[in-house]
């Protein structure tokens, strides 16, 4: 590493030089200048079509570009490097006639950083590529530096993200273990959400946010007493006014959270349990005034739990089940996702089978 006052600098005679002149006797002249002078990665051409090749296979940190060339001038050589590099070009050294103004000033406004004049001063030549690689590479570090970061700034995102996973699935576990449920239902859901949610032509980002959202649907029955929550028999009066509650109370433990997956979660405990005919609760919400997520979940939900045994019911046949979606379509569901949702149930019953309950 060059050492100099304030701290290292990037070893400059290791930086990739690319020389771009025609005229044979003034190549081979730049390139023993460069060679003297110690730098150790040169290379040359006399075409100037093979800029962009030897650029893109070797990353030159500078080029060293004749203006006036016969097959194809310095300023085509630019465009070309400019399309390629989407607008942005690598630092470059014009060589120009001495007596060459008005092409200086076009090159030097067309992106090229300094020129230097033919015949050039051996010292001025070397004292401008000392300057432009000085230049170069440290922004090349720099760039490094920021990829490096913002690395670092991913994988830490992505672990805070799966951390927040992993704590929305146990709780959402936790919440089914105690309404007598299994793990293995939230996971069904989640999957038979996102799989819905993908047919109704959401994104993928929209469908990941479905599937990871979708097992906090009932977590509001944290807050119903044992007594109602664990009735064998039928709710009725207070006791069913008291479960509706589950819907606000998950809905008011999701809220107040600067997270699109909390935001999601808490838009679908809110709704899951709204009917397309408006006869739904907490808020008796019609047709398309219930978001998307909480309609899907919906329909993934009472599937799920209509099909599957427990203890103190036994799981319906997946043509009963199919029969009762039939007959709420346009009054519990959604028309269109009970159609999409049969349309697709080879899908979800390879779902069931894959993460069936445990006898």
């Amino acid at each position: 590493m060059d050492q100099e006052k304030g701290g290292s600098q990037p070893d400059l005679k290791n930086g990739a030089i690319l020389v771009v002149e025609d005229n044979p006797a003034t190549l081979e002249l730049l390139k023993e200048v460069l060679h003297i002078e110690g730098y150790k990665n040169v290379v040359c051409t006399q075409d100037p079509s093979q800029v962009n090749a030897l650029f893109k296979e070797r990353k030159s940190d500078l080029i060293l570009l004749d203006l006036m060339m016969p097959k194809m001038d310095g300023f085509e050589v630019m465009n070309r490097l400019k399309v390629q590099g989407e607008g942005q070009l690598p630092a470059i050294l014009v060589l120009t006639a001495l007596d060459d103004h008005e092409h200086r000033i076009r090159a030097l406004g067309q992106g090229a950083l300094d020129f230097v004049a033919k015949p050039f001063n051996r010292v001025e030549l070397l004292t401008r590529i000392r300057n432009l690689l000085k230049i170069s590479l440290s922004e090349k570090a720099l760039r490094n530096h920021n990829a490096q970061l913002e690395q670092k700034v991913q994988e830490r995102t992505k672990e805070l993200y799966e951390t927040r996973l992993q704590a929305i699935r146990l709780l959402g576990r936790a919440v089914e273990y105690r309404d007598n449920e299994t793990g293995l239902h939230i996971i069904r859901i989640s999957k038979i959400s996102a799989m819905l949610g993908k047919d109704m032509g959401m994104g993928e980002q929209e469908c990941d946010l479905l599937f990871n959202a979708s097992p906090m649907h009932d977590i509001g029955k944290i807050g119903i007493p044992d007594r109602i929550l664990f009735k064998p028999g039928k709710l009725v009066g207070e006791e069913w006014e008291i479960m509706k509650t589950h819907a606000k109370i998950g809905a008011d433990m999701l809220s107040g959270y600067d997270s699109k997956l909390l935001e999601t979660a808490y838009i679908i405990a809110l709704n899951h349990h709204e009917k397309w005919d408006g006869s739904g609760y907490p808020n008796g919400l019609k047709g398309e005034e219930i978001p998307l997520e909480g309609r899907i979940v919906a329909i993934a939900d009472v599937f799920d739990a209509l099909t599957s045994a427990r203890k103190y019911k036994k799981a319906w046949s997946v043509e009963a089940t199919v029969e009762l979606l039939k007959e709420e379509r346009g009054k519990h569901f959604d028309p269109n996702l009970v159609d999409r949702f049969i349309a697709l149930l080879p899908e979800i019953l390879k779902i069931n089978e894959d993460y069936e309950d445990p006898e």
